[in-house]
């Protein structure tokens, strides 16, 4: 069963809908926030929680609430109410966590479920057709009901990230990668007849583009940071990791074609292709394209001198915008050896103990060391070199005209002028009132020694590269400073991990630099 037809059926048992649909309807998971009903496409939902803990997030807008982990996954959640300006209203037993897959999960805070429901497409109006608080251009479509008077707004959730988080946050490629979840096909592409067309989910690799049939495509994750060599592999087999609980075999499609190889980052994805009876393989792409939907008369058999010395990786041509575009088909069944594969993962779990036992022993490099802070109840980490040292904060601060509101002012701290940077007023977050825990990190930043004000200095801990990943970037500044995240699954904890040498702009740097000469005479005497 397919993971959108699982996801209907558990919404259906938990809130009610209806059973079919017909060929020209949509589903939809419907729910109320702040006396409205709003409607998302059921096949962009991955699941539903309850309201979960969050860790806040500073410098982002005021509509993300936090990040949460999700089975390992850090999700952040999005607050509807605060996007759309309507009062806060604290979590109860209603409170729904409405998940989002856009090959990251996002999580919508709701007021509660009301159904799932299957609408015709005559029934969706243009949300030009009423007068509503919101900005029409977050809105998809509308949902009379039957009386002609009720309204159920249908979200176009896309449109309300990029307005909230901005072009270059997290959310800026995720329309690609959710062509495939989001079962928006136009009218036009309906009235098509089934058989001639097709779909295809698109990647590339090393410039050329490619593609796997829609049905071959489980799911598009991103390339972990861990991934668990395998003895006697094959040079293309990368290892293996844990998705969903089980072992999944990866393979860099660049080897495989016999491509040069080049350094994994980020930008990376990792494509996981079905190969029948629950078994599996993640194939490792350059970067995620698009989701296809394209007429079968745009195949084209691969052609014979290509064909030779090959073993049918390739089984088609698309070609595309008349024939300045090729896509070449991928045939998941000649690519891979599917008994093999399962030797690899197999293979793999008697050296995972061994594998264990050896990280715990292997040098330190597979960790980080950080020194962990608190600010208004949530964690922070810097790397320990980045630390010069840890001091009280004394009685009294010297001020400096004409300084960033975050510039508590100056100390004397054994000669020499440290300008002190209060890191609440820094990530505009509530004041604190001194007290005997807080204490100053003394960084080296830009040349210049500054102290960062804490909560306080709790722990120094090393913590597996493995369960280090990029932060979501939700906001230019906060993607300076808080580039990483350390999620500790076991403990549940996400700990923000900090690039110190963001935590002052250059002309913020340089400001302080001028002010504390200028200024400081007094402090040092």
């Amino acid at each position: 069963m397919s993971t959108v037809a699982q996801a209907l059926e558990t919404l259906r048992a938990e809130f009610g809908g209806e059973e079919t649909a017909a060929e020209d309807a949509r589903q939809f998971v419907i729910f109320h926030i702040g006396g409205e009903r709003f409607a998302v496409g059921l096949s962009e939902v991955q699941e539903i929680i309850r309201a979960p803990q969050v860790v806040r997030m500073p410098l982002c807008p005021a509509s993300l609430e936090g990040l949460a982990n999700l089975r390992g996954v850090v999700l952040p959640v999005v607050s509807l109410r605060r996007a759309f300006n309507f009062p806060d209203h604290p979590a109860d037993d209603a409170t729904r966590v409405v998940v989002l897959d856009y090959g990251r999960p996002v999580g919508l805070v709701v007021d509660r479920m009301a159904n799932v429901v299957t609408i015709e497409q005559e029934r969706i109006e243009p949300a030009s057709s009423i007068r509503s608080a919101l900005d029409a251009e977050v809105l998809e479509g509308l949902i009379r009901d039957a009386d002609g008077r009720s309204v159920v707004m249908i979200l176009d959730c896309q449109r309300i990230f990029r307005r909230e988080f901005g072009g270059d946050g997290q959310f800026k490629e995720a329309g690609k990668t959710a062509e495939r979840l989001a079962g928006a096909e136009t009218a036009q592409e309906k009235a098509a007849e089934a058989g001639d067309e097709t779909q295809l989910v698109s990647f590339e690799v090393a410039g050329q583009e490619y593609a796997f049939p829609i049905e071959r495509v489980q799911e598009i994750v991103q390339l972990p940071s861990a991934i668990t060599e395998v003895p006697n592999a094959p040079p293309h087999v990368l290892g293996v990791i844990t998705l969903r609980q089980r072992l999944l075999p990866l393979v860099s499609l660049r080897l495989l074609f016999g491509m040069p190889a080049t350094e994994l980052t980020e930008s990376n994805k990792v494509v996981v292709v079905s190969l029948g009876e629950g078994s599996g393989v993640g194939v490792v792409m350059d970067s995620a394209k698009e989701v296809l939907r394209v007429a079968r008369a745009s195949l084209e058999p691969v052609p014979d001198l290509l064909r030779a010395g090959d073993r049918g990786e390739i089984s088609a041509i698309c070609r595309l915008n008349e024939g300045r575009r090729l896509v070449s088909i991928l045939a998941a069944e000649a690519m891979f050896d599917e008994n093999e594969l399962r030797r690899i993962a197999g293979r793999n779990e008697a050296h995972m103990a061994e594998a264990e036992r050896d990280d715990r022993a292997a040098t330190l490099d597979d960790d980080e060391q950080f020194v962990l802070f608190r600010l208004m109840g949530e964690e922070y980490g810097v790397p320990i070199d980045a630390v010069q040292e840890i001091v009280r904060v004394p009685s009294e601060l010297t001020r400096i005209p004409n300084t960033p509101d975050f510039i508590e002012g100056v100390i004397n701290l054994r000669g020499a002028v440290l300008p002190v940077v209060d890191q609440r007023k820094r990530f505009r977050l509530e004041a604190l009132e001194r007290n005997d825990r807080q204490r100053i990190m003394v960084f080296t930043i830009r040349g210049a020694r500054t102290g960062f004000i804490v909560d306080h200095v709790s722990e120094v801990r090393r913590i597996p590269v493995g369960a280090i990943g990029p932060a979501p970037d939700l906001s230019g500044e906060q993607k300076a400073i808080i580039r990483r995240v350390a999620n500790l699954d076991a403990e549940k904890r996400l700990i923000l991990l900090l690039d110190v040498l963001q935590l002052l702009k250059a002309e913020e740097s340089r400001d302080i630099r001028q002010a504390v000469e200028g200024g400081g005479e007094t402090a040092a005497a």
